[in-house]
């Protein structure tokens, strides 16, 4: 939409407010103070089911490597030369500082 600068700057003002006014964001039940209480009661008072009769326990996140097993059938757990031997983790390489170190030039 191409809007002519006048249409556009009284646009963007309607969301600007006067001064001494001040924007809350959050009252009523999603107030800062009782908000976690006041959210875990509204399903109750709505007359739903709570969410952990009906829904099993999530199962843990899946490793990247058994998601890329199952897409593609190769284990990125065997050894890559000889296909037969168990990849084991014996050490995590440390991280590197990759940004240059900042030289004062004054």
């Amino acid at each position: 939409m191409t809007l002519s600068a006048d249409e556009f700057i009284r646009r963007f003002l309607l969301h600007v407010l006067p001064d001494g006014y001040h924007r809350i964001r959050y009252y009523g039940f999603l107030g800062n103070r009782h908000r976690q209480e006041n959210l875990q009661r509204c399903p109750q008072l709505l007359g739903m089911a709570s969410a952990d009769q009906n829904t099993p326990p999530p199962e843990p996140p899946k490793d990247y490597r058994d998601r890329d097993e199952k897409l593609t059938g190769v284990s990125l757990r065997l050894c890559p030369a000889c296909r037969r031997g168990r990849m084991i983790r014996i050490e995590v390489p440390p991280i590197v500082c990759t940004s240059p170190t900042l030289r004062n030039t004054s």
